[in-house]
């Protein structure tokens, strides 16, 4: 599913020096990038890959197939991520669409976007947080294809969340006119998770 797991039983570390401002409140650096899943990494054929966008009346706006979407025009984005589970990692880089450019123009009922991904998972997100160049669809991570244990072959990229926010195997984004809480916000995780906020858990 994506990075996280439902447990209060973590304990954190010190930060390091010299990330003091980096750092959320509650998080440590983490020098590695440790895999968190709920379940079986999916591995999809790229020939039979695709990435949709649906509108809130369920009809499909667009869709790309793994070649096309390869050919759209990409940046390279570096930004901090921070996991639910405590640890952050520093100046990580990405190569990705923009949601901006996918999404192209909304129409006036999307309030929300709900990332869909192989292997069931979804999450949601307020529209405003995956557009303004705030997210990205990445392919790409430190100069590789993204590998699929982090994602791969296309992970949704929302660096200002928690990173079960960003979803792994993401194949859609489906806009929507009310809110409707994904596989991890059902099972007790904030709805948003701003990680300055600290807002793991429903009552943070």
């Amino acid at each position: 599913m994506s990075d996280g797991f439902f447990s209060r039983g973590f304990h954190g570390r010190r930060p390091a020096a010299g990330s003091a401002g980096r750092i959320p409140p509650g998080q440590y650096l983490e020098r590695g990038f440790p895999v968190l899943t709920a379940g079986p990494t999916p591995r999809v054929p790229l020939d039979r890959w695709d990435f949709r966008v649906v509108g809130p009346d369920g009809a499909e706006r667009d869709r790309w197939t793994w070649e096309q979407f390869s050919a759209l025009p990409h940046q390279e984005v570096t930004c901090d991520i921070h996991c639910v589970t405590q640890w952050s990692k520093l100046d990580t880089r990405w190569r990705g669409v923009p949601v901006d450019a996918l999404l192209g123009e909304l129409p006036e009922s999307a309030r929300f976007v709900v990332a869909f991904c192989d292997g069931g998972y979804t999450t949601n997100l307020p529209i405003e947080a995956v557009t303004g160049g705030k997210a990205w669809v990445t392919d790409v991570y430190e100069g590789e294809p993204l590998p699929a244990e982090h994602g791969g072959p296309a992970r949704l990229l929302v660096p200002a969340l928690y990173l079960w926010k960003s979803a792994k195997w993401v194949r859609g984004l489906r806009l929507a006119a009310s809110d409707e809480p994904g596989f991890w916000e059902r099972r007790g995780y904030h709805n948003y998770g701003d990680p300055w906020k600290e807002q793991r858990y429903w009552n943070d």
